[in-house]
């Protein structure tokens, strides 16, 4: 078994009530991290701490939070500086798939999208890499796509929000380095979660998946949830202290880039 280090670290996970996020969570619970879990939906966010407590016996804490709110950012910081008393890892997973042609796209659209992708990371690094600094160690992975990289049409905001993401997560790489403070971002391409359940026009989600693999993946399937959280687990862990300011494609070989 490949030993990771997690054991008693501090993580915060915004999105962490479905998908990825709460895979991550499950994740790094289960390796004996200290979990705290944002999601706008006080109750089903709830619902989620709790089976991941039941299914892994980690301290998890439940945080409404919306990442396009500054107070909100701070409050979920300070809740688990106030329980923990450090944060060790962050993943800014909070977001939304969003695209479409850009005539169509409005003024307030471009404006959410950027509010929630792009400043919701600013917010909660801001918040977190002081206390990383002083600690000299930190773990950050922002969640960007493959399209941040190679934008398809009618793939706006989220193609241009993702590639400041992405911006983002090089830019601060660089400059916290010196301080053993790791971010990296992973850019995803199809894995099955509720937003990509939504896409399905019959309800069945098997064909559903089953059709997205032929049709877009070169290996022939969707990710699940899981196997991101592996990654993700890898890329905060002791195992990858020399991998920082990188963007890892997890897209099953349908990204246009390397």
């Amino acid at each position: 078994m490949l030993e990771l280090g997690l054991k008693d670290k501090v993580a915060i996970i915004t999105g962490g009530s479905d998908g990825l996020g709460r895979a991550s969570a499950l994740r790094l619970a289960a390796e004996g991290a200290r979990v705290a879990i944002a999601a706008r939906r006080a109750d089903h966010l709830q619902r989620a701490a709790e089976e991941i407590r039941a299914a892994t016996g980690a301290d998890v804490l439940a945080v409404p939070a919306d990442m396009t709110v500054a107070a909100d950012c701070e409050r979920l910081a300070q809740a688990a500086l106030a329980r923990w008393g450090r944060v060790d890892i962050l993943f800014n997973n909070a977001g939304t798939a969003a695209g479409a042609a850009f005539a169509e796209v409005s003024d307030d659209a471009w404006q959410a999208d950027w509010e929630l992708k792009v400043m919701g990371a600013v917010r909660m690094m801001r918040l977190v890499l002081p206390h990383m600094q002083r600690q000299r160690d930190g773990r950050i992975v922002n969640i960007t796509t493959v399209a941040g990289k190679a934008p398809r049409p009618r793939g706006v905001p989220t193609s241009v929000t993702r590639a400041a993401g992405i911006n983002l997560t090089k830019s601060v790489a660089g400059e916290y380095a010196a301080y053993n403070v790791r971010v990296n971002t992973i850019c995803i391409g199809l894995v099955r979660t509720a937003q990509i359940d939504r896409w399905s026009r019959t309800g069945d989600l098997e064909a559903h998946y089953a059709e997205l693999g032929r049709e877009r993946v070169p290996l022939g399937r969707v990710a699940s949830a899981s196997e991101f959280a592996d990654l993700f687990a890898f890329l905060v862990s002791d195992r990858a202290a020399y991998i920082t300011g990188t963007a890892i494609n997890f897209d099953g070989g349908s990204g246009a880039t390397v």
